[in-house]
């Protein structure tokens, strides 16, 4: 599976539930055995790599944002800040 094809599933599932967790994605990814699509974190959590997120993000720049404090992605809502990142 490339970096494109999990983009597309990730945001498949966006476009499904209107939110996907970090969490989901690594779950995903390790079961399908696809951990070059991530890494790990200063933590030592695994989360999604950078090409994976390259390519999600040109699926979605305007219309899905990041929710840094609970990790997870949704679709944009008016009341959105410019910017990838949302409160919440």
């Amino acid at each position: 599976m490339s970096a494109t094809d999990a983009a597309q599933w990730m945001q498949a599932q966006v476009d499904i539930h209107g939110c996907l967790y970090q969490d989901d994605v690594v779950d995903y990814l390790v079961k399908s055995g696809q951990e070059d699509l991530l890494h790990e974190n200063a933590d030592g959590n695994l989360v999604v790599g950078t090409a994976l997120l390259n390519a999600f993000r040109k699926l979605n720049a305007e219309t899905v944002v990041w929710v840094k404090p609970d990790f997870y992605w949704r679709t944009r809502v008016a009341e959105d800040e410019p910017g990838r990142e949302a409160r919440g």
